[in-house]
């Protein structure tokens, strides 16, 4: 429907829209934490369709509609007709005469995503695709943003893989106004059309030691994302010299920050002992995507 807002990806709104959005979570996460009552979507239901498996995504969706006075429905490929090959369009036209937002976990942002929103009479929200992670962004930005006040202006460091949150840092580079260094080795680099769309404001760095000379937040992920275990191995070799390690952090700037969407495999990606660091704040990141989708969840519905 042309007057549903989407939330597909971080472009979906307005750089004063997101500001106002991470405001709200901000104040969403102190009405929880002082046990006031913010039933605002009382009487709402949220379908949640899983097409990959979660624990942050699933939870916190399921846990804020609660915390909102609504309630959210899981339905994973064994549950709904679209696991037995009916057609996208005919699901979103049949589940959104029946909810009132979809929140869609799935592999193809283009062919599933994108063409599911095309139908859908409600709001679609997207919790992973291959393409972007938008949700976790906002949780991102929120941390920041509570630890050291505005990321404008600010140097950001993505270390590892070209991949969706990758993405998503490009993206999030352009609404939130700072710069992004990209270093991944020959051949993981992040989608071309979203880095091109960035203009100056990122660059790829090949050396991960000088990308984060300086840096305000350094990020990372796994090397190896659901669906490329077969490529393990060889993601491993490429990586080496890609792990996030104390030396790194101490090359950022005095008060940098350490982020990274979790699941962490401590001593790959990361020094095992960094996640627990004081610079670390990867804890307080995961609790975000709470506060900052209960927040969205209020921007799409209210």
């Amino acid at each position: 429907m042309a007057d549903t807002r989407h939330f597909l990806s971080l472009l979906d709104l307005s750089p004063e829209e997101l500001d106002s959005l991470i405001e709200r979570a901000s104040e969403l996460k102190r009405l929880r934490q002082a046990g006031t009552p913010h039933a605002t979507l009382s009487g709402k239901v949220l379908g949640m369709i899983f097409e990959k498996s979660s624990t942050r995504t699933r939870v916190s969706f399921e846990a804020g509609m609660a915390q909102l006075g609504g309630s959210a429905l899981f339905l994973s490929p064994r549950d709904t007709q679209l696991g037995r090959g009916e057609p996208i369009e005919d699901t979103a036209r049949v589940l959104s005469r029946m909810v009132d937002c979809v929140m869609i976990r799935t592999f193809d942002h283009h062919h599933t995503l994108e063409r599911f929103a095309e139908y859908s009479r409600v709001p679609v929200i997207n919790g992973l695709t291959d393409l972007v992670h938008p949700c976790q962004l906002l949780a991102d930005m929120q941390t920041y943003r509570e630890h050291r006040g505005s990321i404008a202006g600010k140097t950001v460091t993505w270390v590892g893989d070209g991949n969706n949150m990758c993405n998503s840092y490009i993206n999030a580079a352009r609404q939130f106004d700072f710069q992004l260094r990209i270093a991944s080795p020959e051949g993981y680099d992040p989608d071309p059309d979203i880095l091109a769309a960035a203009g100056e404001r990122c660059a790829i760095v090949r050396d991960p030691m000088g990308a984060a000379e300086g840096a305000d937040l350094i990020v990372t992920d796994t090397w190896v994302s659901m669906g490329q275990e077969e490529e393990k191995q060889k993601r491993q070799a490429a990586f080496g010299i890609y792990k996030v390690s104390r030396e790194m952090m101490r090359l950022a700037a005095p008060d940098a920050l350490f982020m990274h969407c979790l699941p962490a495999y401590r001593g790959m990606e990361v020094d095992a002992d960094l996640l627990d660091a004081p610079d670390s704040v990867v804890w307080d990141e995961a609790e975000n995507r709470l506060h900052a989708q209960k927040a969205l969840l209020e921007f799409l519905l209210r």
